[in-house]
């Protein structure tokens, strides 16, 4: 049997450039012999010698401190059970991803093919020493009970199981202001367990710890309600056996105030669930399926509260609200584990967190105009910034008030923004933009639909949620690209306009052509012939309002393409320069280059308009714009063309648009380098700030700078967006991989929404 589109994506991701999903990164200088010698031989004897002499330096002299291992044996892997170790590899390095993009923290993925505890164990301790902390993985139950039990007994770093523990923190949250929400009391409401594995066992026992009584919880396992009088019992099992008279999951939900599912899919149907008490309290979390569909569960009753493991429906409990954190904070106090305290303060801070204002960037990135706290946010969204600045200093404080910290921090404050600088923006920008697409998808006209990349990146953002294609081309030619490379496009609007099919909108866009260019040059019968071409008919698309946004160029010179959407569309009322922008995404936030596509040689006003339309795009981003004019000279060193150029363009800025941040001449490095520049040059408009666009003197300083970055540091990016047009219409760079399609249509898709 053939394998699935979603099954050939998933193989394709991780195989493409280096396999795998992680690789280590040298943090030092190594360029020359001196640095070598330093880094190893003879060097590296001397950090050896002080470590051996105080253990404790290895966290100032190695990665000790900020590395974690994510281990397993492959025994519990996902909803794939016992693969064995090496085939558990890909989620193992699927941690260590999220570990380092929510954290910071890096990670060594260890499998170990050892499926008995004392193997595991003693493997686990003898690698101990390498690692600031251990993250335990897919281990089976009951095992994984006493192997992190063992390995927090003897080992004094943090070791969490989160399979365990992560589900746990984060329902426990959600929990917590659900029960408020219902109006209950934590110490009196009815649960029900659906599943009695590792996670549901760690879950129970928090919910314990948070004032659920015992005795009001009933667990049902696949030989149904786990009751006293069973033989079949393991210890931990026999912890939470019930002796009340029920044997049934049906049985045990009527009259229960709360049903947690960590089981299999459609287990809870509508019927049990309306026998539930008043304001009941369902968490589905079995993936990729809950216990029964949302759909499903809220139109049972309308006074429930439901939360699943989906992305897709409200309330998601998702272990990367907790895990990347909690660890975080662990880390950076030197605890000695991860103790009840600790998790108990993560489980706080998450529910307060979800209480509290959402900033204005989370509701932008879900497409939401305010999100507040409710029976559908009872738990923060996985995109909201603030949680590394709230989760970790909770876990961290707990750390040290519990007696389990190595190294305490007096100034929290100081730590806060300690720990916002370790990502700076991240990529958030990108992931918001995406969500935000997401949330309110609009039609894009792909012109170049015979194209296997761009078919492949139509059907992405089409199965992603993010636009609503519209494909042009030879149908015939389309439908076989599609066949020979197995891509999904069933249901997508396909339109051939050199097809007599589409001779009546050929004529309506025609006549719009021939109106706006009869004064240029152009005949109606000449209208007609252009509109039979791509570009100009996707551009009359958007122009007449069939479609909100143009993708095009992947196999064109850049000026042909754009010219059709300039004599179609046209340009802002108030706009007399079109430019191309590109975002570089770099740990430190992301960068915004323009000129970098359009304009050969500006002049000092066109710098100044290209300045003021890459500033209005990068707002409607929600990113304050703080803007570098560049040059090889600073603040009137040289009185050549190009400095003297930009040095006017800033004169005009500061005098025309005192509220933009910005300032020029200024040479690269003074730009990028707050601290030389401050030095050096204190009086400038971007004294104490971090500048986030350059804005280049010319096309080839532009271009060849965006293309350095790209292939020398390895930045994604997005572009050349196309700023100054009157509707959206994005222009791809000849040759754009798939991602870089994709990333230009949800950028497209944004446009279309922030306009509005």
């Amino acid at each position: 049997m053939g394998k699935t589109r979603k099954e050939i994506d998933a193989l394709e991701y991780h195989a493409q450039g280096k396999p795998g999903k992680i690789e280590v990164v040298p943090t030092k200088p190594y360029s020359t012999q001196r640095d070598l010698s330093l880094a190893y031989s003879p060097g590296v004897a001397t950090p050896c010698l002080e470590i051996e002499k105080n253990p404790e330096d290895a966290y100032k002299y190695t990665a000790k401190g900020n590395l974690v291992a994510v281990i397993s044996n492959g025994t519990a892997v996902l909803g794939l059970g016992n693969i064995g170790a090496l085939a558990s590899k890909p989620v193992m390095e699927g941690k260590g991803l999220l570990f380092k993009i929510f954290a910071d923290i890096d990670v060594f993925d260890i499998e170990v093919d050892a499926n008995d505890i004392n193997s595991f164990v003693n493997t686990v301790k003898a690698i101990s020493p390498t690692f600031g902390g251990i993250n335990l993985e897919d281990i089976k139950a009951p095992e994984c009970f006493e192997i992190e039990e063992r390995l927090k007994k003897e080992l004094k770093i943090p070791v969490m199981h989160d399979d365990q523990h992560g589900t746990a923190i984060i329902s426990s949250a959600a929990m917590i202001n659900a029960v408020e929400l219902a109006e209950k009391k934590i110490d009196e409401i009815k649960l029900v367990v659906s599943g009695a594995g590792a996670s549901a066992m760690s879950c129970s026992k928090l919910y314990v710890s948070l004032g659920v009584k015992k005795e009001n919880i009933v667990m049902v396992d696949s030989s149904g309600v786990i009751r006293a009088d069973r033989k079949d019992l393991s210890s931990s099992k026999k912890e939470f056996a019930t002796k009340r008279d029920l044997n049934t999951l049906e049985e045990a939900l009527n009259g229960a105030d709360m049903f947690l599912g960590l089981s299999r899919g459609g287990l809870l149907t509508k019927k049990m669930v309306k026998t539930m008490a008043s304001n009941p309290i369902v968490f589905a979390l079995a993936n990729p399926d809950p216990e029964i569909a949302y759909k499903d569960a809220i139109a049972s009753r309308k006074d429930i509260i439901i939360a699943t493991g989906r992305s897709d429906h409200p309330n998601q409990v998702n272990n990367v609200l907790g895990f990347p954190y909690i660890f975080r904070g662990a880390l950076d106090v030197r605890a000695t584990c991860i103790n009840e305290e600790m998790k108990l303060a993560a489980v706080k801070a998450i529910a307060q967190l979800a209480k509290e204002t959402v900033p204005e960037v989370v509701n932008e990135a879900y497409d939401e105009k305010n999100i507040i706290f409710g029976r559908d946010f009872i738990i923060p969204k996985p995109l909201d910034p603030r949680l590394l600045t709230t989760i970790a200093p909770a876990v961290a404080k707990a750390a040290i008030d519990s007696g389990v910290a190595q190294s305490p921090i007096s100034d929290w404050e100081d730590y806060k923004e300690e720990l916002s600088k370790r990502l700076g923006l991240d990529n958030k920008l990108l992931k918001n933009i995406t969500e935000r697409a997401k949330r309110n998808p609009k039609k894009v006209v792909f012109a170049e639909a015979d194209n296997y990349k761009t078919l492949k990146a139509a059907q992405i953002v089409n199965d992603e949620g993010i636009a609503k294609p519209i494909l042009l081309g030879k149908i015939k030619k389309i439908n076989e690209i599609a066949e020979e490379f197995h891509l999904d496009i069933e249901g997508l609007t396909i339109i051939d306009p050199r097809s007599s099919k589409e001779q009546a909108r050929k004529d309506k866009y025609a006549k719009l052509l021939f109106e706006k260019r009869k004064r240029r040059g152009v005949t109606l019968m000449e209208a007609r012939d252009m509109v039979r071409s791509r570009n100009y008919f996707g551009s009359a698309m958007v122009e007449m309002g069939d479609a909100d946004a143009l993708i095009s160029g992947l196999t064109r010179n850049y000026r042909n393409t754009i010219r059709p959407a300039l004599q179609v569309i046209g340009t802002d009322d108030d706009v007399s320069k079109i430019a191309g922008m590109y975002i570089l995404f770099t740990k430190h936030g992301p960068f915004f280059f323009a000129d970098t596509t359009v304009n050969v040689n500006p002049t000092a006003r066109d710098i100044v308009d290209i300045t003021l339309l890459a500033s209005k795009i990068i707002q409607r981003f929600k990113v304050t714009p703080r803007i570098a004019l560049l040059s090889y000279s600073n603040f009137g060193s040289s009185e050549e063309e190009d400095a003297i150029k930009m040095r006017e363009a800033a004169k005009i800025l500061h005098s025309e648009h005192p509220d933009l941040v910005v300032d020029g001449e200024i040479q690269a490095n003074f730009a990028l380098n707050k601290d030389l520049r401050d030095e050096i040059f204190p009086f400038s408009e971007l004294a104490r700030k971090n500048t986030n666009t350059l804005i280049f003197p010319n096309l080839s300083s532009g271009n060849i700078a965006y293309k350095l970055m790209q292939e020398m540091a390895g930045f994604e990016s997005i572009g050349p967006i196309l700023l100054g047009m009157k509707k959206p219409v994005h222009i791809l760079q000849l040759g754009s991989s798939v991602r870089e399609i994709v990333n230009m249509v949800t950028i497209a898709v944004a446009d279309v929404q922030t306009r509005k």
